[in-house]
C-alpha cells in the first residue's frame, strides 16, 4: 500500500493474487480512508502488479510495477500506459522516487534508475500534443562524471552507468521540423552554447585506441516527438581535433573538454523551432561534495576564460595561416594551461595564477 503525498484521506493498494490462481491486475485506490474503494486498472498489462506509488511532487502522477515492466498514470489511475524504454521484461518489485529519478527494484535483473522523471510531473491529464513545448529543465549539478585516473577496465567488467554527464533538455515537436536550435544563455543574456539540427558530427582522427570506447556522437533532432539532449555545462568548445582521456568508458568516452565549465548559477535555454521560440530557465549547482569556495570558483573561472578566449584567438589564426609557427605554440600553451585549470574545482595556485597572466600579456604584447 502507499498513502498519498497529497490528499490524507486517498491511498492506494496493489495486491498480488497469483497465489490464488489469479493472474490479472489488481490496484485499487479510497479517497475516504479506505471505507470504499475503487479498482483503477485500465491500460494496465493482463499480469499481476506488485506495487503502486504515487509520485511526491505531482498529485495524480502514479507508477506501477507488474511481472514483465513499469506504467504510469497522469489521472490518479484512471487509465495508465507503459513506460518500457530499454528495461528488459522481468518482475518488477519495487519502486521508490528519490528526486527527480525513479528508481525500480526488480527480481533477479539488480535495479534500474529512469533518470529525471520532471516532464512526467509536468504533463497534464489531457496533454496537448498538437504543439511543440519546451519542458521546463530539472536544476543539474555540476559535477565531475569521471574520476578515474588509470587505464579503463576491460570491456567485458560487468559496471554500473552513471546519470547523463549535464543538463537534461526535454523538448517536444508537433511535427518533423525544418530547423531546430538550442542555445544557452547566462545571467546577462548572453549565448554561451549552441546546438542546431544543422550541425555536423565531428571527424575522428587517427587515434591508437579501438574506436568502440567512443561516445556515439548525437545532433538535435528535428523528427516529430519527444526529445531529449543533453548540455555537458561548457562554453561552446573549440574547433579543435579531438583528444580522448586515459581513463575512458566503454562506448561512452567523450572528447576531452576544450572549453569551461560554467559558473553555478541561472540560465536560460532558448529553442527555436521554425518561427517559435521557447525559453525555460535553469538552475546549475555545484556538486555538494566540493567545498571550494564560490569566490575561488570564479577566480578558476575568469582564468579559465582568458586561457579559452585566446585559445579561440590562435586557433583561428592557425586555421587562417597553418604557418603562423609562433602562434602555434601559444595556442598549445594556452590549451596546456586550461586543462591544468579545469581539471579539478581546486583555488588555483599563486604560480598558475602567474602563469596566466604573464601569458596573456606577452600573447597582447605580440599584437594578437
Amino acid at each position: 500500500m502507499d498513502a498519498s503525498h497529497t490528499d490524507v484521506n486517498t491511498a492506494y493498494a496493489a495486491i498480488n493474487c497469483i497465489r490464488l490462481d489469479d493472474m490479472k491486475p489488481h490496484i485499487y485506490k479510497t479517497t475516504d480512508r479506505g471505507k470504499t474503494w475503487k479498482e483503477i486498472v485500465n491500460g494496465l498489462p493482463n499480469q499481476p502488479i506488485n506495487v503502486v506509488k504515487e509520485d511526491p511532487y505531482r498529485k495524480g502522477l502514479l507508477f506501477a510495477g507488474s511481472e514483465t515492466n513499469v506504467s504510469f498514470s497522469l489521472d490518479d489511475g484512471e487509465n495508465w500506459q507503459s513506460l518500457r524504454s530499454n528495461m528488459p521484461a522481468t518482475s518488477i518489485r519495487d519502486l521508490v522516487i528519490k528526486d527527480n529519478d525513479l528508481v525500480v527494484g526488480t527480481h533477479g535483473r539488480s535495479f534500474w534508475i529512469l533518470d529525471n522523471i520532471s516532464p512526467l510531473r509536468q504533463m497534464k491529464d489531457k496533454q496537448d500534443f498538437a504543439k511543440n513545448f519546451l519542458f521546463d529543465p530539472a536544476m543539474a549539478y555540476r559535477v565531475r562524471w569521471d574520476m578515474y585516473t588509470d587505464t579503463p577496465l576491460p570491456q567485458e567488467e560487468p559496471a554500473g552507468e552513471n546519470p547523463p554527464d549535464g543538463a537534461m533538455i526535454d523538448y517536444y515537436l508537433e511535427q518533423d521540423a525544418k530547423f531546430v536550435q538550442i542555445e544557452i544563455l547566462d545571467a546577462s543574456s548572453k549565448v554561451i552554447r549552441t546546438y542546431s539540427s544543422n550541425d555536423t558530427l565531428y571527424t575522428i582522427p587517427k587515434i591508437n585506441i579501438p574506436n568502440y570506447w567512443i561516445r556515439p556522437q548525437t545532433i538535435l533532432s528535428a523528427q516529430k516527438g519527444c526529445h531529449r539532449f543533453l548540455w555537458d555545462i561548457h562554453y561552446q568548445p573549440v574547433s579543435l581535433p579531438p583528444s580522448y582521456p586515459i581513463a575512458a568508458i566503454y562506448n561512452n568516452t567523450a572528447p576531452e573538454f576544450t572549453a569551461p565549465w560554467v559558473m553555478p548559477g541561472n540560465y536560460k535555454i532558448r529553442l527555436t523551432t521554425d518561427n517559435k521560440v521557447f525559453q525555460k530557465s535553469i538552475e546549475i549547482k555545484m556538486d555538494p561534495r566540493v567545498k571550494t569556495s564560490l569566490a575561488d570558483l570564479k577566480l578558476q573561472h575568469d582564468l579559465s576564460m582568458i586561457c579559452y578566449q585566446n585559445l579561440i584567438k590562435c586557433n583561428e589564426i592557425v586555421r587562417k595561416n597553418p604557418k603562423e609557427i609562433l602562434v602555434k605554440n601559444y595556442l598549445d600553451k594556452f590549451k596546456s594551461l586550461l586543462s591544468t585549470l579545469q581539471n579539478s574545482d581546486m583555488k588555483p595556485t599563486v604560480v598558475m595564477i602567474n602563469e596566466v597572466q604573464e601569458l596573456d600579456k606577452k600573447f597582447k604584447s605580440e599584437g594578437y
